[in-house]
């Protein structure tokens, strides 16, 4: 009699079992919600008829007409600079390629309220939305430069050369083939430089161009009007969920992954020949507008201002508390990043997912609207707690969490698990285990996190100045300071002295963007 063929059962799926990693990652999304719930709190307490009153206004009006103008030309405006750059640098046989595309990353290390000093020193009849265009191309560029050349490099050419053999010329290859597959990185690139115009303060004010959130900052410390500036918040957050939601109904569900045996030819650089000195001249004029106007202005000034623009008695300060600052940040943001990072590799589910989403909301929310949030969360709930180092640690960990987050996923992952089994069959507990291999190979990953927060908090502007107790000063606040009262050789050394602090952090990111394609 023949014996049966015994089949395995599927494993029963697992209940979620709430350990206190679920519940502290849980606890972290509900803080994340704060300031989406803080603004839904403020317009329920309103009543509609004041609310609308407040809203439907022409000033309103003008704030949502300027800000349209500017996310419509600044992002296309930074996709075309964008490709062209990473087409030249990593597809074209461009003289002096891997500098080039170096200096196309480098703006990053230079703040945009630094970028908008520049250049109003430079041109003091600079204001506008041409400038407010100029200053957010140069500035804000990058961050899609990195998601495209990234892309670029990571393209398979056989698919290129296959639509050449079809008669297809160079131009019609690059629409029909390149840039359908660039997709991804440039809507991810444009909602990344969208957030940052809705968020941005310091470049606006500086070239007097109103945006919801200089007008938000003025309401606040002029007149301390709450309501009026709690609803201008609230309609910024509808225009940053808008580009959210923007993004994820045009980037598509195609796939974009090489399926098949071997692995991708290296790609043969294309010969520029008489076209040479003008594919030159693209990154060298926009390195010399990113790069060459702040530190000729930088340098102006400080020559200028000689040895009395340099005192060290309010310089030294600001750059200890800076950095007490960004560390600790820093620290209890990717401490409080964890166990929502653990859980999104080592428990993937719905409510995992649901709990994530809500840390990457967070992100999406300007400064100003989560510092908002917490002077009302203090001034109504908890009164000792205002304006102290407690309530501006807060705000940091809120605005910066999904930087910490993206980095100690990734450092999780590369961890496998069946070395923690292997350490608990050799029989150390399942947190000694954890604690001696896991976070151990997450280390590095977890120091790059600290690294890319510790950068935003050391150049953060707008939070800074309305929660910070009375006697702090930062780089960025000193900066504020004196570039507010017009002393651009006084403000010289704070804007130096932010660069030469970044620079180290946007090499950092050039050479991961390389890692990450494989070079």
């Amino acid at each position: 009699m023949p014996r049966p063929i015994l089949t395995a059962r599927p494993a029963p799926r697992r209940a979620w079992s709430f350990s206190w990693v679920t519940v502290a990652a849980l606890l972290v999304s509900l803080f994340a919600l704060l300031p989406l719930g803080f603004v839904f709190w403020v317009g329920w307490q309103t009543g509609w008829e004041t609310a609308s009153a407040m809203i439907f206004r022409p000033r309103v009006y003008d704030l949502l007409v300027n800000t349209l103008w500017l996310v419509a030309l600044v992002i296309p405006l930074c996709t075309v600079l964008a490709t062209a750059l990473a087409w030249l640098t990593e597809r074209c046989d461009l003289p002096g390629a891997r500098w080039w595309s170096w200096l196309a990353v480098a703006p990053l290390a230079v703040p945009a309220f630094v970028h908008s000093y520049a250049w109003i020193s430079l041109t003091p009849g600079l204001h506008g939305l041409p400038a407010g265009v100029l200053v957010s191309v140069l500035a804000y560029f990058p961050f899609m430069y990195l998601p495209i050349s990234a892309a670029l490099r990571r393209l398979d050419p056989a698919i290129e050369d296959t639509a050449a053999s079809l008669g297809l010329g160079p131009w019609q290859v690059f629409r029909r083939v390149v840039l359908p597959q660039l997709r991804l990185p440039i809507w991810g690139g444009a909602l990344l430089v969208g957030l940052h115009l809705l968020a941005e303060y310091g470049l606006f004010v500086m070239i007097r161009f109103d945006t919801f959130t200089t007008a938000i900052v003025d309401q606040f410390q002029s007149s301390y009007n709450g309501p009026a500036a709690n609803m201008l918040a609230g309609v910024l957050v509808v225009c940053c969920f808008a580009l959210l939601a923007l993004e994820a109904g045009t980037r598509g569900d195609e796939r974009y992954a090489r399926v098949g045996t071997g692995a991708a030819r290296d790609v043969s650089r294309r010969a520029l020949g008489r076209w040479t000195p003008l594919a030159v001249a693209l990154p060298l004029v926009t390195a010399l507008l990113s790069l060459g106007v702040p530190m000729v202005t930088l340098t102006r000034w400080l020559v200028s201002g000689g040895a009395g623009v340099w005192p060290m008695r309010y310089i030294g300060p600001a750059i200890w508390q800076t950095i007490a600052l960004a560390l600790a940040g820093a620290l209890l943001t990717t401490l409080v990043a964890l166990p929502m990072a653990w859980l999104s590799i080592r428990a993937p589910g719905r409510l995992q997912r649901l709990l994530e989403s809500c840390n990457y909301m967070v992100g999406s929310l300007p400064g100003v609207v989560i510092a908002l949030a917490l002077v009302t969360v203090t001034v109504r709930v908890a009164l000792p707690l205002y304006q102290t180092v407690v309530t501006v640690l807060a705000a940091y960990v809120l605005m910066f969490l999904p930087r910490a987050l993206v980095s100690l996923r990734a450092g999780i992952a590369q961890a496998p698990v069946e070395l923690e089994h292997a350490a608990r069959s050799l029989g150390h507990s399942p947190l000694r285990a954890v604690w001696g291999v896991t976070l151990r190979l997450t280390a590095p990953a977890a120091a790059a996190g600290v690294a890319m927060v510790s950068l935003g908090i050391a150049n953060e502007l707008t939070a800074t100045l309305l929660l910070a107790p009375n006697g702090t000063q930062t780089l960025a606040t000193g900066f504020w300071a004196m570039s507010s009262e017009i002393d651009y050789a006084g403000a010289a050394p704070y804007a130096l002295i932010m660069v030469l602090l970044s620079l180290p952090m946007t090499w950092l990111l050039y050479q991961q963007s390389k890692k990450t394609a494989g070079r």
